[in-house]
């Protein structure tokens, strides 16, 4: 009898395990359908239905509930899937640029940009893009989320063609992290004249990243090439930061 519970007990553990690791799996299906490269085919998108059955699944979850790992991959995704969604809702568009009150200038002056309006309604609480990315993700402590999180432009992160799992987050941040860091259109690095060209994103959130240029730097250096990473650190202060364009078209496949 105890040998049966035991199997039981086995076989209950590993399908627990496996059901969490599968949380998103339907949204990694939207994501390997409609992605190539980072980049979206939203015309497809918009005539897929499984997005509302996704979003259906994350506006009935209770975040409260859930464990770290599971809130930070639960909140990546959302922020990613919601996303998604206000670009289909207007597609066809150029730039999430166009949907800010006013424009983008004036959507940021006026707190009337997309980011802030509180279309998201999850556990039957109203959040804003901005709510999930500053006042939840940011708050975790954890700096790849802006490697992660992706808004809707040519300058932003790559979005995965799967989704955000609590079961190997750290794989998939670590990845990510990697990836933009080593993406020579985001980031470049001149070792012979000690000159970084960094991603606005290292300069909108810099408290995030460190205090300094220097600890910014250093940071970014554990994800470079060994010999990179090395000439960084052996002279830090001798490096300038420059900051680059950000591209605001929409990631779209042409």
């Amino acid at each position: 009898m105890r040998k049966s519970w035991l199997v039981f007990l086995l076989i209950a553990f590993i399908f627990i395990n496996h059901t969490a690791g599968q949380q998103h799996k339907l949204f990694t299906e939207i994501l390997a359908k409609h992605i190539k490269g980072g980049l979206v085919n939203y015309k497809e998108l918009k005539n897929d239905n499984r997005l509302d059955e996704y979003l259906n699944q994350l506006e009935n979850t209770d975040p409260d509930t859930l464990k770290r790992n599971e809130k930070l991959a639960f909140w990546i995704n959302a922020y990613n899937a919601f996303t998604l969604t206000v670009i289909v809702d207007n597609y066809p568009i150029e730039s999430i640029n166009e949907l800010h009150t006013g424009g983008r200038m004036v959507g940021h002056l006026l707190g009337k940009t997309v980011w802030d309006k509180e279309f998201i309604t999850i556990s039957n609480k109203q959040y804003s893009l901005n709510d999930i990315e500053h006042n939840i993700l940011r708050k975790m402590n954890e700096p790849r989320i802006h490697f992660s999180i992706v808004c809707a432009s040519i300058s932003c992160p790559t979005l995965r063609t799967k989704a955000f799992e609590a079961d190997r987050i750290n794989e998939q941040l670590e990845v990510q992290a990697h990836e933009f860091i080593n993406d020579k259109s985001k980031n470049s690095f001149d070792v012979k004249n000690r000159k970084a060209y960094l991603s606005k994103i290292f300069d909108w959130f810099d408290e995030d990243f460190g205090i300094s240029s220097d600890e910014i730097l250093k940071y970014i250096s554990q994800f470079l090439p060994e010999n990179t990473a090395k000439e960084i650190n052996s002279h830090l202060s001798e490096w300038k930061l420059t900051y680059n364009d950000y591209n605001w078209n929409l990631n779209e496949i042409k």
